[in-house]
């Protein structure tokens, strides 16, 4: 819809495009990324976030360069700020159905509108990745966004916050997989659980590494 001009000079300034924006005229601005798009069983899960113009977005980076005590401490900072945020699931069976790539885009949409329920309809959304979320808002894709924008970032943070939790609740159904570890993803002892135990009911029976084993 809307195409910001390449204005992004530094990587160490995570808050151009936001006060850019805001130089526009836009007043709610909110970044959206997902995350559990490799993983082999579980939801992909996506975040909303719009960070109040007048905070420190420093602290801010991709959730893959933080661990989880840090995801932690920093969710409950976006909280301090009073942050809006908005979070959508779309589960391993909505996966299969429609593919990753448009489950994913889903995620941002429902994350969109429940930022939207919890506080506002943002004015235009920051986008992680190469497409826009299919709803009519001003919006822009950013290739690396999580690096580019604090409130992709922060929205990165509490989209893998909440998948890890859902996994690790996973974990406890079904133990065999070691989801409080892998996750989901497809590390060596995952992929020999399903060779041992076969996929279970959260897997994603189109992926590879599962599909071979559905009966």
């Amino acid at each position: 819809m809307a195409t910001l001009p390449n204005i992004f000079t530094s990587e160490s300034d995570n808050f151009h495009f936001e006060r850019e924006l805001r130089s526009r005229g836009y007043g709610c601005i909110a970044g959206t990324d997902e995350v559990g798009r490799g993983p082999l069983a579980g939801p992909v899960v996506a975040a909303c976030v719009s960070l109040p113009p007048d905070c420190d977005p420093s602290p801010f980076l991709d959730s893959k360069k933080t661990n989880h005590n840090q995801r932690v401490q920093l969710a409950r900072l976006l909280k301090s700020y009073g942050a809006a945020v908005g979070i959508g699931v779309v589960s391993h069976r909505r996966i299969d159905a429609i593919n990753i790539l448009q489950a994913s885009l889903l995620a941002m949409k429902l994350a969109i509108f429940n930022h939207a329920a919890m506080q506002e309809t943002p004015d235009f959304v920051l986008v992680d990745g190469k497409f826009e979320v299919p709803l009519e808002l001003p919006q822009q894709a950013l290739i690396k966004g999580e690096s580019k924008s604090a409130s992709i970032a922060a929205a990165s943070i509490i989209a893998k916050l909440k998948r890890d939790t859902i996994m690790d609740g996973l974990h406890k159904q079904y133990p065999q997989y070691d989801f409080a570890n892998n996750k989901g993803y497809p590390t060596k002892n995952h992929r020999e659980a399903i060779v041992q135990y076969g996929p279970c009911c959260v897997h994603r029976k189109t992926f590879k590494g599962v599909r071979e084993f559905v009966t």
